[in-house]
């Protein structure tokens, strides 16, 4: 059985060398050449001249300090390029394709539950070489102990130096409760006898900055207090009062009529952020979600504000 026989003719000179010519060849300078390939100028020179020499003939005409090819000079680059492009592909096709880890995003629970999860089917039937892997959360985030690539939040804490933010929308906010509700607050009974504005410890100054920005301020039979700003909302759904809601969390209710915002919604003077332990600039899929969101966020804001001017 005879061998098989390389297909490198031995008198193909070394690779090195060839790599040297391709590249002061494509920037015709053996200048550009030595920065890109992070070697001496004399290193390249002599790289050029031992190919010259163990071909016999000349690659380049030398002019007043400048390098040209010469014709056979440019014969031998079209092969090289080539060979390069066609090894480039070849590699490719060849190397394990990498795994893309989803990314990490913490959220705060309440924009989580009711704005964010209902839209992740639309971003993943969009975007399905991009997963996101969903973690709630509110606060201050450590990226490195909690592995989290990206943090949902509205600007009411102070996040440090050690993160990047990127702004996505202003929060609004106005009072929402069910149509039954509105009616009673709305009519000429004893304040004894209508309902309770409904407050939350996570925003505890969420009526205080509706009335500050020029809120109408409802006649309502004292307040009541809950844990968690979601559990406001639950209740305000469930006809035991009056709550300040983002506006955006409460598009799906307002559009089914559960809910409904007597007072329309204001700017209360923050707004949602993405924080990044990392640049976004340069990383494609961090502003790929953070368009995403800005983009659903407006579409949200534009749709809340379509329903009020209908009512």
């Amino acid at each position: 059985m005879s061998e098989k026989k390389s297909p490198f003719d031995s008198r193909i000179p070394p690779m090195n060398s060839l790599r040297v010519f391709e590249a002061a060849a494509r920037h015709e300078s053996f200048v550009r050449a030595a920065d890109e390939l992070h070697v001496t100028h004399g290193a390249v020179s002599r790289q050029i001249k031992q190919l010259e020499e163990s071909l016999g003939v000349d690659l380049f005409d030398r002019r007043n300090r400048a390098v040209f090819l010469t014709p056979r000079g440019k014969i031998l680059l079209e092969a090289c390029t080539q060979a390069m492009e066609r090894l480039t592909e070849a590699l490719r096709q060849v190397k394990a394709p990498t795994v893309e880890l989803p990314l990490v995003l913490s959220c705060e629970p309440t924009i989580a539950m009711r704005w964010l999860i209902p839209r992740l089917p639309a971003f993943r039937e969009r975007f399905p070489q991009h997963q996101i892997h969903l973690l709630t959360a509110g606060g201050p985030v450590d990226f490195a102990r909690d592995r989290v690539d990206l943090a949902l939040r509205r600007n009411d804490f102070n996040w440090g130096t050690h993160c990047h933010a990127e702004p996505v929308a202003p929060e609004l906010t106005g009072p929402v409760c069910t149509p039954s509700v509105a009616l009673a607050m709305a009519s000429d009974l004893p304040a004894s006898r209508k309902h309770k504005l409904l407050h939350s410890r996570t925003r505890p100054s969420a009526w205080q900055r509706w009335f500050d920005v020029g809120g109408h301020s409802p006649e309502a039979a004292g307040s009541e207090h809950f844990e968690h700003f979601y559990l406001s909302l639950q209740a305000a759904g469930a006809g035991l009062g009056m709550t300040i809601g983002s506006a955006y969390m409460v598009e799906e209710d307002l559009r089914d009529e559960r809910l409904v915002a007597p007072f329309g919604f204001l700017p209360d003077g923050s707004e949602y952020v993405l924080l990044s332990p990392t640049p976004f600039r340069g990383d494609t899929r961090r502003m790929l979600f953070l368009d995403w969101l800005r983009h659903e966020m407006g579409r949200s804001r534009h749709g809340v504000e379509s329903l009020i001017d209908a009512a």
